[in-house]
């Protein structure tokens, strides 16, 4: 059965996957040992904080025509992939947080998790990026794609640091 999404559609599951990276960054912030280590990962989960209020405020000012679906995805192959992405691969309320890290995990295998999931949500943003219109805010996913690209970027360099 074919699907169509919506603009709202696909922000919703992109809200819960920087909630559900938020949960990831505090409870990683949490079992970190170090000050150093404590605070890099703080800040991983304050970006997140700002992009879920950036999805949130992005869902706020939707129009009820653009709460209608605009993606028709006629082989559900758009449908499959994002739903895929946002409950089996990026950061996802299935997995908890604790879980993942495991007792005592190290900071190396904090940052190797972190990385994994934020590679995947830079892919996840680059697909929305583009099914997601001009007019309802694509530079704002942009935005935060940019912002995941850094994230990868700053976990890359303290991974080479270790």
């Amino acid at each position: 059965m074919p699907i169509s999404f919506s603009a709202d559609d696909i922000l919703e599951i992109a809200q819960q996957i920087e909630q559900n990276g938020l949960n990831f960054y505090r409870a990683a912030s949490n079992a970190a040992v170090g000050i150093e280590a404590n605070k890099m990962l703080s800040n991983l989960a304050e970006w997140e904080v700002a992009h879920e209020k950036l999805i949130r405020d992005m869902r706020a000012v939707l129009t009820s025509d653009q709460k209608q679906p605009t993606v028709f995805d006629p082989d559900d192959e758009m449908a499959l992939y994002l739903k895929a992405m946002a409950s089996k691969v990026v950061f996802t309320s299935k997995m908890d947080p604790v879980e993942m890290l495991g007792s005592n995990p190290s900071l190396l295998e904090i940052l190797n998790i972190a990385l994994d999931r934020e590679r995947d949500a830079v892919s996840f943003y680059k697909s929305i990026k583009e099914i997601v219109p001009v007019s309802m805010g694509k530079d704002k996913i942009e935005a935060i794609l940019l912002e995941e690209v850094s994230h990868v970027d700053i976990i890359t360099k303290l991974l080479a640091e270790i």
